[in-house]
Order: structure tokens, then sequence, then C-alpha cells
């Protein structure tokens, strides 16, 4: 998505007592290498233990927050189960962090302000790029990733960022990180990749060179995928698709998928070199449907929801949350929100969306993961938009998610077994409801608890008795 321009001109260059001793709260804690998963449809940790890809969208941290509430920020993102936090690294050549230091010399990205030392009590010590090495230090002590765009694509499209000069901020940024094991870059940033392509090249193949260890991806422009344009480039480990925050009659892309990002997820396991994919921009918590018009009705929690069952039960290998409040970090010395924005982040990391997240990531891992497959053969009757029902299943278990509560009739057979055991699933309270054991075999029909509503979401849980 594109963001406005935030005030980022407030200087809190306070020696407070509190804030000097956050310098040496942050110690460093040891957190897995991430990996491709041997069947390169998932993430895995270098010891080999699956991976579920949680995402916030954060993009405004760096600027925006101070140490104090960057540390909040995040220890609530890890007790709510994330373990992935997207933030810009610069929004804007002209980036201002809330201590008031500038990041770039003339708004180049090959010359960054670095100054010796990093001490915060030394105002001519700590500058722009210690304070994000903090919050990755931060980060890594919550065993939390932070995945990073070098430069919003904004700035590309603008004519100001030079392949050279691209070459040599990646660089810049490979060695300042690679001892962090905490580290995913993120190319691209709301862009079109068969625009400046050269520099995009530029920026992915420095980062996978001097950062072999980490992984690198393409966050693309709206209703776009990163495969459009950079699949079968060797510095591309996974794709990302930003699915985006229009309706279905508000999509006037050429595919029209509209609401349907399962269909992004589709396109991307299909492909080859097989890749795992991401949906790393789906529709805010809190934000107008359609993205510009604060009339329009926001999305809600049981949005993101959707959003994120479909695509993972489609075979994605993970998924990134976003509230509008939280991405651009409202504050309350900022004049207006973008979006229609009214919202603190401070209340919005407490929406509905956010607390549900934790109970996606942990329904998956709860089941053998390597081996899960998408599998709509499943789905006798799998509707179309709000009715649409997507399956995904293993060798003895297998998960169907309707998101209105429309019965569900299966064809069984599927799994092993010549019985299952069927049990709901709330994805909106992580609870279970037993329904009984059932035949393996022919078609069955499940009745969700509730009336048929959007909202009214449920998993089916069959597992081999």
């Amino acid at each position: 998505m594109t963001l406005t321009a935030f005030s980022c001109n407030n200087k809190e260059k306070k020696k407070e007592k509190e804030a000097k001793e956050t310098t040496v709260a942050v110690q460093d804690q040891d957190v897995a290498k991430l990996e491709i998963s041997g069947n390169r449809r998932f993430f895995a940790t270098e010891d080999g233990k699956p991976f579920f890809w949680l995402g916030d969208t954060a993009w405004l941290l760096f600027n925006k927050l101070n140490r104090e509430e960057t540390d909040a920020y995040l220890e609530d993102r890890k007790v709510k189960g994330f373990n992935v936090i997207q933030v810009m690294v610069l929004h804007s050549l002209d980036a201002v962090n809330v201590y008031g230091d500038t990041a770039l010399i003339k708004q180049n990205v090959a010359l960054p302000v670095v100054t010796p030392g990093n001490s915060f009590e030394n105002e001519e010590e700590y500058d722009f790029w210690d304070h994000v090495d903090y919050a990755v230090e931060s980060a890594e002590e919550k065993g939390l990733y932070m995945a990073l765009v070098p430069v919003w694509g904004s700035n590309v499209k603008a004519g100001k960022v030079e392949v050279g000069d691209a070459r040599k901020y990646a660089s810049f940024l490979a060695e300042r990180y690679k001892d962090k094991n905490n580290i995913i870059w993120l190319d691209g940033g709301d862009t079109f990749g068969n625009e400046y392509t050269d520099v995009w090249n530029a920026i992915g193949e420095t980062l996978k060179k001097e950062n072999p260890d980490k992984l690198v991806t393409f966050h693309p422009r709206g209703r776009m995928q990163s495969s459009d344009w950079f699949h079968d480039k060797s510095w591309l480990d996974f794709n990302m698709f930003q699915s985006g925050h229009r309706r279905y009659d508000q999509d006037d892309s050429e595919r029209k998928y509209g609401e349907d990002n399962w269909r992004y997820v589709q396109a991307d396991y299909n492909r080859k070199p097989v890749k795992p994919t991401v949906d790393g921009e789906p529709s805010y918590e809190g934000i107008p449907q359609g993205l510009h018009d604060p009339q329009e009705p926001f999305w809600e929690d049981k949005d993101v929801r959707r959003y994120g069952y479909w695509s993972v039960f489609a075979g994605a290998a993970g998924y990134t949350y976003g509230h509008s409040a939280v991405m651009q970090m409202h504050r309350p010395v900022d004049k207006e929100g973008a979006y229609g924005n009214k919202k603190y982040w401070t209340d919005a990391i407490n929406d509905p969306g956010a607390e549900q997240m934790q109970y996606l990531k942990a329904l998956m891992l709860r089941f053998p993961y390597f081996e899960r497959v998408p599998d709509q053969s499943l789905v006798a009757d799998q509707g179309e938009r709000y009715d649409y029902q997507t399956a995904t299943r293993g060798t003895d278990y297998a998960l169907v998610y309707t998101y209105n509560g429309r019965n569900i009739t299966l064809n069984m057979g599927k799994i092993k077994g010549d019985k299952v055991k069927a049990q709901w699933y709330s994805p909106r309270d992580g609870q279970m409801q037993d329904i009984g054991t059932f035949d393996n075999t022919g078609k069955q029909e499940f009745d969700p608890p509730g009336k048929k509503e959007d909202g009214n979401d449920w998993v089916l849980i069959l597992t081999s008795v």
C-alpha cells in the first residue's frame, strides 16, 4: 500500500533515566536461522523445526517509536504469537526518527549517516542506524524476526535511487546485519517489479550475495505478486503477494481476484521451481474497504481471519496480519491518521483480529507440518466468494474452513483410516468442540454451530481413528 507523509520531526533527545536504562536491557538471545523446508513449500529453522510465518505490519516502527515504545510493541507481539515483524528501513529518503536523527546524507542511499559509537547517553554518538540496531536486538531477545524493506518503492519510482547507489546501500545493510539471524529481507515495497527492475535486482542480488544465509523476497504492489517478475531469480527465496484492501466490486485489476487471496497462493503453488509463498499484505483491520475513502465500511477481524485461513489452507507458508493504526504507528502527537484512522497504535494492538491470529498459527502447528498439502477434492460443494470453503490435509488429518457457517459436505476417504474423529475449531478463540466419529467413506455433511452469517467461521478437523 502507499503511505502518505507522516510527521516525524519532533525531537526527543531526552536523557531520561528509564530510557538510559534500556540501553543495557537488551541481551542477545540465540535465534535460529531460517531456511526453506526440504519440500520447498514452507519455512523451517536450521535445526529442521517447522516455522509458521505469522507476521505483523509495523511499517513506521523505526521512524515513530522510541526505545521504550519499541520494546513494548515487540513484547506485545511476542505474547500474541507473532514471530515476524515487517518494517520499512527507509519510508522516505529524508527519514528522521523520533529522536531527530536523519538516516542519509543529502538523501542518498549510498551515504548513510553513521557516527562512531552507539551510546544513547551521548547524543553525538547515537544515530538513526543505532536506533534500528536497537529494535533488531530487542526483537532478537524476544525471539522475533525482522522482515526489513530496505527502501520503499515510491522513492525508487520517483527516480531518487540509482543502480550503483542501490548496490552500495544494500551492501551497507548486509554488512551491518550479517551476524543477525533474525533478519529477513523484503526487496521492493508496494511497487511494480517491471519498473526500475535493474534497481530491484541490484538490491536483491547484493543482499543475497552478501547475506547468503538470510531469506530474501519482494514486496509487490497491491493485487500483484513477486512471482510476476522475479520467480526465477536466484536471489528470490520465496514469493510474497499483496492481495490488497479492495472488495470484489472495487477490484479493477486484470486478474480480478477480488477478495479471493487464495487464488494468488494457488498460482504460486503451481509454479516451478517450487517456492513458498505468503500474503504479505491483505486487507488491514481498521482500514476502509478500498483503502482511500473513510466513508466506506472498515475491514474487521472477521475479514482478516478469512484472508488468513483462505491463504494458508490454499498452501501458503504463513500469513501477515495488519492493522491501520499499527502499520502507521499513529500517536497522540500526530495531527491526523492516514486512511481515516482515529485510533492510537497503543490501543489498536489489542483489537480482536490481532488477538485471534495466534489461533491460526497454533492450529497449523498442531499437526504434522511438512506433509500438509491443499486438497480441494475434499470439498464436495466449494462455493464462491464468501460461501467458498477451502481444505488442507496431511496423511491422517484434514482441515476445512467455512467463513460463514455454511454446511460442509465432504468427499470422505481422503485421509487414512476406516473411521475419522470430527471436531469444530473456532478461529475466534481457539476452542474445540467434539462432533463424533464417522465412517471414512462416501459423502458426509457437517453442520457448523450457529446460524449462517459472515464471520461465523469454523474449521472442521478430521483425524484418523
